[in-house]
């Protein structure tokens, strides 16, 4: 495959230091994951030491205060990264880290007080401790006002009882923002976030999950039966946390659609790779043009949704609403990633059906994009009570 042009060459919002990022994603992709990473999804999980690594250049920390180790820079820079760690074709390595910067974190980015951030962002930055965010329960997804976990104050502690699921990083996690009602069942005005550690008295991995794919991933089910934590680790405002969680959706559904858009990019490639070598009936598959037709539009398609995702990222850094365009691209990148990678599939035959084929694997991480952070069905009523 030819060199990628530079973003900077192509996008006027990159700068020079978005490439510096991006190049120095993909060399730490191409040297620390890829030859180590199919190990990591017989193991389930994702090595600590190498997300500490990450911590190490600064990869943890892109948006966050400079004084807790962090660089401080902007959304673009956050799509370059989720892009980059998209194409790495290891999905369950790619969600590990962007649920700890850009899904848990943010929380107290937005939210902690001066001490709650001293205490845990410098460890959040460095990949010391990795975090979770626990809100999806047994019986609530994107409905929150059905959330059931309750926290009830009592004295210099509150006290938590309930159960979350679907949680990526639950197993091996060491700092969950836990949302809960402190009021009102019903009522989403009436949900709080707090900081749990793990180990603490009444919170419990209740079990680990085991998923179609995003498979080096840890994802748990988590309870909490009396778990006293004290008053000091509630999040931001009490009753404030619908709004802390609606806010960071928008961030996150950026992220994820970036991070779809790169795994199509990079299956586009290994298809481009397989058709133009591959013969059948005496010429290449390349040569079939209903073949190069369709990874033709498929490409189009792609970096029209590419170019949406770094719009979008852009008006956010100039802090500009962007709630519907973001509910836009995760519904539209969640649905294409899957189109793509079911051609891509059917373009590698009978390998892209084996397990040691980087497109069968590909196929299966994608699978979760249409419905992780948002299904589909409600990113697109989240689209229609805008366009009325």
């Amino acid at each position: 495959m030819t060199a990628r042009t530079p973003l900077h060459e192509k996008f006027p919002y990159f700068t020079p230091e978005h490439e510096m990022l991006r190049e120095t994603v993909q060399r730490f992709v191409a040297e620390r994951v890829a030859p180590f990473a199919d190990a990591w999804e017989e193991a389930g999980m994702v090595p600590r030491a190498v997300l500490r690594e990450m911590g190490d250049l600064g990869l943890l920390g892109v948006r966050f205060e400079s004084e807790y180790g962090g660089s401080e820079l902007d959304t673009l820079s956050t799509v370059v990264l989720a892009e980059e760690l998209g194409r790495s074709t290891y999905g369950g390595f790619a969600i590990t880290v962007l649920v700890h910067t850009d899904m848990a974190a943010p929380h107290i980015h937005h939210a902690g007080n001066a001490e709650q951030k001293q205490r845990f962002m410098p460890d959040i930055v460095a990949g010391k401790r990795i975090a979770a965010v626990a809100m999806t329960e047994p019986d609530a997804g994107s409905d929150l006002a059905s959330m059931r976990t309750t926290a009830r104050r009592d004295g210099d502690h509150w006290v938590l009882n309930g159960a979350k699921t679907y949680i990526t990083n639950g197993v091996h996690g060491e700092i969950f923002f836990v949302a809960a009602k402190t009021g009102e069942a019903g009522r989403n005005h009436q949900i709080s976030m707090f900081i749990v550690e793990k180990g603490t008295p009444g919170f419990n991995v209740a079990r680990p999950l085991k998923k179609h794919g995003w498979l080096s991933s840890d994802t748990a089910e988590l309870s909490f039966e009396n778990c006293r934590i004290p008053a000091n680790n509630l999040l931001g405002e009490e009753h404030k946390g619908f709004y802390a969680l609606v806010k960071n959706l928008q961030n996150e559904r950026i992220v994820l659609a970036a991070q779809a858009m790169g795994e199509a990019s990079k299956a586009i490639e290994l298809a481009m790779d397989w058709v133009t070598q591959r013969k059948a009936f005496g010429a290449t598959l390349w040569d079939k043009q209903a073949i190069r037709h369709r990874l033709a539009m498929l490409n189009a398609r792609v970096e029209a949704a590419k170019a949406l995702v770094y719009n979008t990222a852009w008006r956010d850094a100039q802090h500009h609403v962007v709630v519907a365009e973001a509910s836009m691209l995760k519904a539209l990148c969640g649905e294409l990633v899957n189109e793509v990678m079911y051609d891509c599939v059917q373009f590698h035959g009978g390998m892209g059906y084996i397990r040691e084929s980087a497109i069968e694997r590909m196929s299966r991480d994608a699978r979760i994009q249409s419905i992780g952070g948002g299904a589909t069905e409600v990113m697109l009523d989240e689209i229609a009570k805008r366009m009325r």
